[in-house]
């Protein structure tokens, strides 16, 4: 059964593997104080690399495509650095570290590659809407030095 042609994307496929080896090499071995803390970012992070690929590849524009790719991207990144962390506490040996690293870059290609593919094809640019582009205001952030105010103000 497939997932709307999502298991026929290399991409896809190569995000879910690497999710679902983290989960079953890594997972298990964490200590049980990591349980709520590093454990629980890692699935979420390594979750979520397959996941904003299948939802970018639903999406009708090219361009919201390559940003939940960008997401996905950001999401690797994100469990790569969990991974360092886990092999320099100690939780992970080492093997598995370089082999996971590898593993990593192995899904990062193809990402940067669909991303790549994305911007040349732009699939659904001549679509009804797909000129329409949002632009954010950007606005002045605000600092407050509050190192004259006392203890006892109250500040809401």
């Amino acid at each position: 059964m497939s997932i709307s042609g999502l298991e026929k994307s290399d991409v896809w496929c190569k995000a879910r593997n690497f999710a679902v080896r983290v989960h079953k090499e890594i997972l298990p071995i964490l200590p049980t104080e990591e349980k709520f803390a590093l454990s629980q970012q890692i699935r979420r992070s390594s979750q979520s690399i397959p996941a904003n690929i299948a939802e970018g590849h639903g999406r009708f524009y090219f361009q919201e495509n390559v940003r939940f790719c960008y997401i996905a991207r950001g999401s690797l990144e994100e469990t790569l650095n969990h991974i360092v962390y886990a092999n320099k506490v100690g939780y992970i040996p080492e093997m598995l570290y370089k082999s996971l690293a590898v593993d990593g870059e192995n899904t990062n290609r193809p990402i940067n590659g669909y991303i790549g593919f994305l911007k040349k094809s732009k699939q659904g640019a001549n679509e009804p809407g797909a000129n329409y582009v949002v632009h954010d205001l950007s606005s002045d952030y605000i600092t407050e030095d509050n190192t004259s105010l006392s203890s006892d103000s109250n500040i809401e």
